[in-house]
């Protein structure tokens, strides 16, 4: 039986649920693929087929597989993995969008407002000063990928009023759009990843339940002109549940 570690103290139904999770999430079960039928399920986890059938539930639940009748239980997808900015903008350079495959974007805000504490430290401005906010939130077959901010410099509002209208942008993403109207390219770039319990603040932009409890991944990315300056400041929020997922060549 290729049953979970003795170590997993999880219900039956979570690591079977967990196992063919894992394998969606890695590739190695894809689209179109047919999970083991509730009465294999039964015997191959040594479980009732109640609890087999728990087991799929939780995966209809979030949208990995699909039950279709007559034929079985099918492999839906892998949900996108998260990306930061920097990821985003290597792809809007490769192929003139910032989306993965099966994402699209939705709810672009934009304004001018008071920079937050936390923001004029990165921007190197003082607390309260203007600052460019433009946020939307990235969506796949699953549900929300991430809420993504971009907090841009307040000067470049003058040379690119698109930036604070609230719509997507039209040729690009905004440092595309930064780099031919100014000539001011970002050359460097800092980016940082780390895990937090979702703030009230966090659950709202990510369309949760107020009473929510999760950990989240949030991804920043800073990036610099020629000159050591700041032309944006992305921040990332992933959704409950998302991965980060990066596939890097081994040489020898």
């Amino acid at each position: 039986m290729p049953g979970p570690p003795r170590a997993d103290n999880r219900p039956p139904y979570a690591r079977i649920a967990g196992h063919y999770r894992d394998l969606i999430s890695s590739g190695e079960l894809s689209p179109g693929d047919l999970l083991p039928s509730i009465k294999a399920l039964s015997t191959e986890w040594e479980v009732s087929t109640a609890t087999a059938d728990r087991a799929m539930r939780v995966l209809r639940e979030e949208k990995l597989v699909q039950g279709i009748p007559g034929v079985g239980t099918e492999v839906v997808g892998r949900p996108i993995s998260l990306a930061s900015g920097s990821e985003r903008h290597n792809r809007s350079g490769k192929t003139q969008s910032a989306w993965g495959v099966g994402e699209k974007s939705s709810g672009h805000t934009a304004g001018i407002l008071r920079a937050p504490e936390d923001v004029a430290h990165v921007l190197g401005i003082s607390p309260g000063d203007d600052v460019i906010r433009r946020s939307r939130v990235y969506r796949d077959a699953h549900g929300i990928v991430s809420h993504s901010t971009s907090w841009i410099p307040a000067e470049f509002a003058q040379v690119l009023p698109e930036l604070i209208r609230s719509e997507r942008l039209k040729g690009g993403l905004s440092l595309d759009l930064i780099a031919r109207a100014t000539g001011r390219h970002a050359v460097k770039r800092a980016d940082e990843e780390g895990a937090r319990i979702a703030t009230a603040r966090d659950l709202e932009l990510l369309e949760l339940e107020s009473d929510t409890v999760a950990a989240i991944l949030v991804l920043t990315s800073q990036f610099l002109d020629a000159d050591g300056e700041l032309l944006e400041y992305g921040v990332d929020l992933g959704a409950p549940g998302r991965t980060r997922r990066a596939l890097t060549e081994v040489t020898q």
